[in-house]
């Protein structure tokens, strides 16, 4: 009965976060502003898709891989980086429209990574994640900020206004990427220790 309410719950918050995605494209497809170049560079847009995908997922399986699990703590690991990000780079900003509906921006910044979060710290894996396997979390981020800087620092257009230097200083958005690496480092490590507490 326990293990059917979860599979429930997950499956609610994994459509709901996927629901967002998709209320988005739409109603930017209406207003004629949708790009998918622009659209799919959003960190929280790809965090929250994989967070929707691997949540239905759980909600599916019965008994989740060790490999499963290994997934499920990498876009842990981002949408917690969706969620702080957000909160402390971009919840502030004054005119700036972050999401096309205000629903979705309380969905996709605020909902699903409390939601995803808590669902591994309450439900972690119930096998060890290795440092090696912990640390493959860190490759997505790594390239997405590369990427994002040399595309944007080619085209002049970048999906965050931390990441643009004509937003604040070349400095300044060095000073911030390291400062999210440390805080991605950290996050890892304790996902990690969580999953590692988990078979005592």
């Amino acid at each position: 009965m326990k293990d059917a309410y979860i599979r429930t719950v997950r499956l609610f918050f994994g459509l709901l976060g996927l629901s967002a995605v998709l209320t988005e494209m739409a109603v930017t497809s209406i207003e004629g502003t949708f790009n998918p170049i622009y659209f799919f560079s959003y960190f929280t847009i790809l965090s929250n898709i994989a967070a929707g995908i691997v949540l239905i997922y759980l909600a599916c399986k019965a008994r989740i891989s060790p490999t499963a699990q290994v997934v499920r703590g990498a876009v842990t690991l981002y949408m917690a980086m969706t969620g702080v990000i957000f909160a402390f780079l971009l919840a502030g900003l004054q005119n700036v429209r972050l999401t096309a509906v205000p629903w979705d921006n309380i969905v996709l910044h605020y909902i699903m990574p409390i939601v995803v979060v808590a669902d591994w710290l309450i439900f972690p894996p119930q096998a060890r994640v290795s440092l090696k396997h912990a640390a493959l979390w860190l490759l997505f981020p790594i390239a997405y900020v590369i990427f994002t800087l040399v595309r944007g620092g080619a085209s002049g257009w970048y999906p965050y206004p931390f990441f643009n230097p004509a937003f604040s200083s070349f400095g300044q958005v060095i000073a911030t990427c390291v400062t999210i690496s440390i805080f991605v480092i950290i996050a890892m490590l304790l996902l990690r220790l969580r999953a590692t507490r988990a078979i005592r």
